[in-house]
C-alpha cells in the first residue's frame, strides 16, 4: 500500500467534502454524564467539517469528578417509611434521604436501629 502525501491527502479531502482545522482559545471542555463530570483542561480540539456534520477530537488533561444529584423525596414516601418502621415523620425523612429515596432500604436501616 503506497504512502500518501499531505498535499495530496488534502486534495483528496477536499474532493470529499471534507475540511479540517483546529478550533483556538479554547480553555476547557465539559462532558456531562448522569453520574459525573469529564473535565479536559487545557485542550487542543481539532474540528472536522464533513458534509455539514461536525466531529470534534479532543485531547489534554483529563479530570472526573462525580455529580452529586440532590433527592426529592415525596411527602407519600415518608409517610410510609415513617408508618411501616413505626418511627417519626422526621426519622422517616431522613432514611430516605440517606438511602436516596430508597423505600425498602430507609425502612430496613429504621427498623435495624430501633
Amino acid at each position: 500500500m503506497r504512502r500518501i502525501n499531505p498535499r495530496e491527502a488534502k486534495r483528496l479531502m477536499k474532493r470529499m467534502g471534507l475540511s479540517m482545522g483546529a478550533m483556538p482559545d479554547v480553555q476547557q471542555v465539559i462532558l456531562k454524564t448522569k453520574t459525573k463530570e469529564i473535565i479536559i483542561e487545557n485542550p487542543e480540539v481539532a474540528v472536522m467539517n464533513m458534509q455539514g456534520q461536525k466531529i470534534f477530537q479532543i485531547t489534554g488533561e483529563i479530570v472526573e469528578k462525580a455529580i452529586e444529584r440532590e433527592v426529592t423525596v415525596p411527602e407519600e414516601d415518608v409517610q410510609l417509611v415513617a408508618q411501616q418502621a413505626n418511627v417519626s415523620v422526621e426519622q422517616a425523612r431522613t432514611a430516605l434521604e440517606q438511602t436516596k429515596g430508597d423505600l425498602a432500604q430507609a425502612i430496613l436501616l429504621l427498623s435495624q436501629a430501633g
